[in-house]
């Protein structure tokens, strides 16, 4: 090649090379998973994740500008969670925010390396999730949703407002909570309170209406619903079965109480999702799940709601209004 040529094919080609290096080297948005067992088009649902977002704004994160998230719903539906599980982890996310007991169990057994934050879990150390609570030791960690003791709290609110009780059943869906984690605890408590502790597993509607139907066959009974994604999914069936039956219930989300539900004792939803986005945020910048200790539950809230309990011919105690809340009238 003569030298001139030489000099013009070399001038044309490093024209090209800046355009080729951006194209080798495009910016990587940061990518977040969210898989939850709730719907997608539920009220309460909308909030949490709202309340997510809000978080990771306030933390500079927007989504779509600086930031991507996916999510995935499985609507109460405990045999899509894998599905759901491997669509996530295939668009290859820098962490998960996983919701519920059993979301978190899935993803698990899916992945030892991708980060996963978890909310709505309440055993994580039994359900083997971490190794301890200070020290999570894996690729997960998490706020945690209750301790066992809390079952205490809530059959001594039923006994509180239903003098006359003596039978509880403890209505949950064992492929989605801790079950058996707050069976132990609610049997200790219920023994002394003098009460009958029936637990109840469920796992869809026509279950939750059996399950119901046949416990109100006997008189002096009350119901108690840990968290469980299946009972939120149908919140407005248990609500109604609870009124048809005249059963004093107890709840562990302030929604129930919201929609015609007797009285809650639990943790503020949104805000916890809104916590979470810490530990997501913290990830993103280069922590490691492993060093991110448990968060425990600090704030409670009590709602009682007035026209509930005069329908089921109950006096609140003054006791109980004190402490509430929020009374809805």
């Amino acid at each position: 090649m003569r030298r001139r040529e030489f000099i013009a094919a070399l001038g044309g080609a490093a024209a090209t090379w800046p355009l080729a290096a951006h194209a080798e080297q495009p910016a990587q948005m940061p990518r977040i998973g969210v898989l939850a067992g709730f719907a997608e088009d539920d009220p309460d649902s909308k909030a949490r994740l709202a309340g997510f977002r809000q978080g990771l704004e306030k933390r500079g994160w927007r989504q779509d500008r600086n930031v991507r998230i996916d999510y995935r719903f499985a609507a109460g539906h405990s045999d899509q969670f894998s599905v759901l599980a491997k669509e996530l982890i295939a668009l290859s996310p820098d962490v998960i925010l996983a919701q519920g007991t059993s979301v978190t169990a899935t993803l698990q057994r899916e992945t030892r390396t991708v980060p996963i934050v978890f909310v709505t879990v309440s055993d994580p150390i039994g359900s083997g999730f971490v190794t301890n609570l200070a020290r999570p030791g894996g690729n997960t960690t998490g706020l945690l949703q209750y301790e066992a003791g809390i079952a205490g709290k809530w059959l001594s609110m039923l006994k509180e407002i239903a003098p006359q009780l003596k039978r509880v059943a403890l209505i949950a869906n064992p492929k989605v909570t801790a079950y058996d984690y707050f069976v132990r605890a609610a049997k200790t408590a219920a023994a002394a309170l003098t009460l009958e502790l029936v637990p109840s597993p469920i796992d869809n509607a026509a279950d939750i209406e059996r399950a119901i139907e046949s416990f109100a066959q006997e008189p002096g009974g009350g119901l108690l619903l840990p968290p469980d994604t299946s009972t939120l999914t149908h919140r407005d069936l248990v609500i109604a079965l609870a009124a048809r039956h005249r059963l004093p219930t107890v709840y562990p989300f302030r929604i129930f109480v919201t929609a015609g539900g007797l009285m809650s004792y639990g943790t503020d939803q949104v805000e916890i999702f809104r916590q979470a986005a810490a530990y997501v945020d913290r990830i993103l910048r280069g922590d490691k799940p492993a060093d991110l200790p448990v968060q425990a539950p600090t704030r409670f809230e009590t709602s009682v709601n007035l026209g509930t309990a005069k329908a089921l011919g109950l006096t609140v105690p003054p006791g109980l209004l004190v402490a509430a809340d929020e009374v809805i009238e």
